[in-house]
């Protein structure tokens, strides 16, 4: 099969009614249009664009004309996010979505002449009002920074040519994998130009497993068959064996004659799930993740050598898993994925309340998300919507913020609304979430697939789905924690968003933060660059009790690291009781302004980072915390837990215990077994606090996997 490549610099114009018909033909003079590369978003051109576009690209290609049999296809890798494209003034077709490619036949119009122009107006609406920013590949978090328009021939373009038969998609999945078979389903969609008789082989690292004969039918066929696969090695998670790859081959022929091939590289396994629990071949994993966020706000620059990069610093990190949050990101992530063993929860970018026009685009995509990335095998969960619930359309929370309520009280208020809002039936709810959540499961059987995520508890069974927690930044202190997770265990069963931000060290924050005399700064700029509001920050680090912006900003860093270790900490001894895992609200940042990563735009690593590698070990102890303040000659008790991801019990592990404090100083050793894969009680640790000064309790485990410390201090009164 051939193939050229389109990729350069194309000509570019906005699109006026007066030049539209125009602008698609062949015998324009677009010297004068600017240029523009491909791949690219338009958000990149200098000088900007005065409008959010359409913009109609332009380029003229030379190249032989097709051979007698074969087929030509015009192929686009992405555009974001809708476009119009003709070749030679006539119209090709349209797309919609921005992370499929589309592909278009023009055998018989290149057989016409040797030179053609394409032309593709693109659309990419701005992002409020309507559903469109759910899918058009820019991360639209309610909560947080604005983002630039992401419109553009993102992806590269291709000129391929194939037989009379063209593989139009194919999806391979793992339905079930032992030590003695693998079974995969496999699936193709084959275009064709004429009814006739096909072959159809399958190989798996270069030998035929399948030989199929099929029949068929001028234009698109859906053909699906299963291979076993025998005494086949597996693929595991990075921490309980090797990452062993396959690679598929299938071939269609006709008349013995090849007329195109597919290939995919997949793993072996099987992914179970009991409740919020996975398992991985068998084997249960307490999942410890972080929600990926797009490595660039804009796609198209995602470097390959930075992502890797990246997937390598969550390995570092101890993370077992990462949450794709709301977008579909560069093939990098999840080859990476795939040779490193870090499981994959891919979110359907569809994000915030939608509008009903969405559903058709929603339905189609979701099955082209399944034919993208169905055969990685990192990949173990799809999520259909993320929290279509961050912010009312009538602006109720903005309603409560403007009622004189501070802190504490307006907290109380926004959480109150949120939950009495949950339990009604919504549109988004009770319709669109279940029909994406089928459509994502038609296509692929093999996977678990949550209908919509961070909604609490609703009526009538009052059985919510994964959390979206904020204690410790605007959900109260992090005190709360112990208690909260005992009153609501259900809200615990898979935390997939929790923690606070640092506050970033851009320029532009910088500016906001220095524009008057501190603690006056722009507030409002600050609010808008970063995506949080002044008072969010006034229950842990209220700017009044700092001198000035830096030593503000580097205490917000502090805080973030305090709460990371905290819930993580706590979740870890509550593992699988109920707790199958976490996601912390996100390993890199998406924007320069944003501080919620612990990896910042640069790739700059924040002090949380160190707290969550240490907090992500194999084996790590817990304390309980103790009050922020205790009566003096009181009784003071702690239980001390330890928390192993080892497959194996640690036999005679020891535990030193050190309770100093005032006059105080008393010192306890505990000796025993921790358990493989579970959260092991140690102790409880019972003293008398002194009569003044502070009390501070220290347990330290020390084992050939590290070691590790848990410390609690209090204040006497």
């Amino acid at each position: 099969m051939s193939s050229w490549l389109l990729d350069g610099v194309w000509n570019a114009a906005e699109v006026r009614d007066e030049h539209r018909s125009r602008a698609i033909g062949p015998n324009l003079d677009h010297t004068e249009w600017r240029e523009i590369r491909v791949p690219g978003h338009w958000a990149d051109i200098e000088p900007p664009l005065t409008t959010n576009g359409p913009l109609t690209y332009r380029t003229t290609v030379n190249a032989d004309p097709t051979p007698d049999g074969q087929r030509r296809w015009l192929k686009f890798d992405g555009i974001s996010y809708q476009a119009d494209v003709w070749l030679d003034g006539a119209y090709l077709g349209d797309t919609e979505g921005y992370f499929a490619p589309h592909v278009f036949d023009v055998t018989d119009l290149w057989r016409l002449s040797d030179t053609h122009v394409v032309a593709v107006e693109v659309h990419c609406p701005p992002t409020e009002p309507g559903p469109r920013r759910a899918i058009t590949g820019v991360l639209q978090d309610p909560s947080g920074p604005s983002t630039p328009n992401p419109g553009g021939i993102w992806r590269s373009v291709h000129l391929v040519d194939t037989g009379p038969i063209r593989i139009d998609a194919m999806r391979v999945l793992c339905q079930d994998a032992t030590t003695e078979r693998a079974h995969l389903r496999m699936h193709a969609r084959l275009d064709s130009n004429r009814s006739c008789a096909a072959d159809v082989q399958t190989t798996v690292d270069g030998r035929v497993v399948a030989e199929n004969r099929i029949t068929i039918a001028a234009g698109h066929n859906d053909v699906a068959w299963r291979i076993d696969i025998p005494a086949p090695e597996l693929w595991w998670p990075r921490d309980l064996g090797d990452q062993n790859l396959v690679d598929i081959e299938v071939v269609v022929s006709v008349d013995d004659t090849v007329s195109d091939t597919a290939h995919r590289r997949t793993g072996l396994r099987e992914v179970a799930w009991d409740d919020w629990t996975c398992s991985i071949n068998g084997e249960r994993i307490f999942l410890k993740g972080a929600n990926l966020m797009p490595i660039d706000v804009l796609l198209g620059r995602a470097d390959d050598e930075y992502t890797r990069r990246l997937m390598n610093d969550a390995v570092e990190l101890g993370l077992d898993m990462l949450r794709v949050h709301g977008h579909i990101a560069s093939t990098a992530v999840y080859e990476s994925a795939d040779e490193l063993g870090l499981l994959l929860m891919q979110d359907f970018p569809l994000q915030g309340v939608q509008r009903r026009q969405v559903r058709q685009a929603a339905l189609n995509q979701a099955s082209q998300m399944v034919d993208l990335l169905g055969h990685h095998p990192s990949v173990i969960s799809w999520w259909a919507h993320d929290e279509p619930f961050a912010k009312p359309a009538d602006g109720s929370v903005d309603q409560v913020q403007t009622l004189g309520l501070a802190g504490r009280a307006r907290e109380l208020a926004t959480r109150v609304q949120r939950a009495v809002r949950d339990q009604a039936p919504t549109w988004n709810r009770s319709v669109l979430d279940p029909i994406i959540k089928r459509a994502i499961e038609d296509a692929d059987p093999t996977r678990r697939c949550v209908a919509h995520s961070g909604v609490l508890p609703h009526l009538p069974l009052l059985n919510g789905t994964d959390a979206h927690l904020y204690i410790g930044w605007t959900d109260g202190p992090i005190s709360l924690l112990p208690r909260e997770s005992a009153r609501f265990p259900n809200l615990f069963r898979f935390v997939s968003e929790f923690g606070a931000p640092a506050v970033s060290r851009s320029p532009a924050v910088n500016e906001s933060l220095t524009a008057g005399r501190w603690p006056d700064a722009d507030w409002n700029t600050f609010a808008e660059r970063t995506g949080t509001e002044r008072w969010q920050y006034e229950q842990s680090t209220h700017p009044h009790l700092f001198l000035d912006a830096d030593a503000w900003v580097e205490q917000t860093e502090q805080h973030q690291s305090d709460v990371i270790s905290a819930w993580i900490s706590h979740l870890r001894r509550i593992a699988y009781t109920p707790t199958g895992g976490f996601c912390v609200r996100a390993l890199n940042d998406h924007t320069a302004d944003s501080g919620w990563g612990v990896i910042d735009i640069n790739g700059n690593r924040r002090p949380a980072f160190a707290a969550l590698r240490s907090a992500c070990q194999p084996v790590v102890i817990t304390i309980d915390a103790l009050p922020a303040t205790t009566t003096a000659s009181g009784q003071v008790s702690v239980a001390v837990h330890v928390a192993s991801d080892l497959r194996h019990d640690i036999e005679g592990a020891a535990v030193d215990v050190d309770i100093t404090g005032s006059q105080l100083i008393q010192n306890q050793r505990f000796v025993g077994t921790i358990e493989a894969d579970a959260s092991s009680y140690i102790g409880t640790i019972t003293t008398i606090a002194p009569a003044d000064g502070n009390i501070e309790i220290t347990a330290t485990l020390i084992t050939d996997y590290g070691t590790s410390t848990a410390k609690t201090t209090s204040v006497v009164i």
